[in-house]
């Protein structure tokens, strides 16, 4: 168990690490920020823990005791601001770690996520970007959809959001498709992949299925729904259960130990930041684990508060 100091200090330098082999970015006219690129980029990741039951509830924590190790510690507005900039740093040092173990397969899944209570009135601060879906476990819902790939041992190596009422198999093609072209405008998709994908029922489709082996060069496999195609005998439907439960598993662990589940953010730039920073963590976390040879999602035991 690393103690405040020891856990802090290991996140800064691998978060300057990875930064300092990005591009330098552009510098503004203007005063110097009140705080460096891997000092941002480190007090939003560490902020996401579920200790802290919101942003404000974090810095307010950070101002007590924090002051020592980031002396000239911002007010919270503008910390939120420069976190918001440094999105694309924030991506690159989550999926640094996903380069590193891409795995024998990866498991692709989504997940709900809850900006507001969907019976509400009026408008969303979120309007255009978020809508009403339906999720098994929370049934309708107003908010965003997440997508993400996770290697065997529990590693995320691409994600993507999009409104809630999105279809399980457009998101998975459109997610697919990004790797495949690798735009910068969208880092966040992870390094492209040319294994085989375990999916759910959900994205059951066998026409689709032979067109994405077809034109991203890998492997489905994923249990045939009702009416497309002979039903799996039910040792090979356990058997994919069995390697799906790893992306079940670490959706737990970004809703309640990295409190997405209570987010309720007022712009899509914030929450786009807070998910970069929650799978940044979370990487973090299982490289750390590894480095004291613990289990990769041993999460509760990580860090003494």
């Amino acid at each position: 168990m690393y103690d405040l100091d020891t856990f802090l200090t290991n996140l800064y330098v691998a978060v300057d690490d990875c930064i300092t082999t990005l591009s330098p970015t552009p510098k503004k006219p203007g005063p110097p920020p009140a705080l460096t690129i891997s000092e941002v980029v480190t007090l939003n990741l560490f902020g996401q823990w579920a200790q802290f039951r919101s942003e404000r509830d974090f810095y307010r924590w950070a101002q007590h005791h924090l002051r020592s190790y980031f002396p000239t510690l911002p007010d919270r507005s503008q910390f939120n601001r420069c976190a918001r900039a440094c999105l694309k740093q924030t991506q690159a040092f989550g999926l640094s770690f996903a380069q590193c173990d891409p795995g024998i397969y990866q498991a692709m899944d989504g997940c709900g996520v809850a900006v507001r209570n969907a019976q509400r009135r009026g408008h969303s601060w979120l309007d255009g970007y978020a809508n009403v879906g339906k999720c098994t476990r929370l049934g309708w819902y107003f908010g965003c959809y997440l997508l993400d790939s996770v290697s065997p041992t529990g590693m995320i190596t691409g994600y993507c959001l999009a409104a809630a009422s999105t279809k399980d198999q457009r998101m998975a093609e459109s997610f697919l498709f990004q790797r495949h072209q690798h735009p910068p405008q969208i880092p966040s998709v992870g390094e492209e992949y040319h294994g085989y994908y375990v999916l759910d029922k959900g994205f059951s489709g066998p026409h689709q299925h032979r067109q994405w082996e077809k034109s991203f060069d890998i492997g489905i496999v994923c249990a045939p729904q009702r009416g497309h195609g002979t039903p799996w005998p039910k040792p090979w439907r356990r058997w994919v259960a069995s390697l799906r439960e790893i992306v079940e598993t670490v959706h737990g662990k970004l809703l309640n130990t990295f409190r997405l589940d209570r987010e309720r953010p007022h712009d899509v730039s914030g929450l786009l930041s807070r998910l970069a920073a929650k799978v940044g963590l979370h990487n973090f976390c299982v490289s750390m684990n590894r480095q004291r040879n613990h289990h990769d999602l041993e999460f509760a035991e990580l860090m003494e508060w």
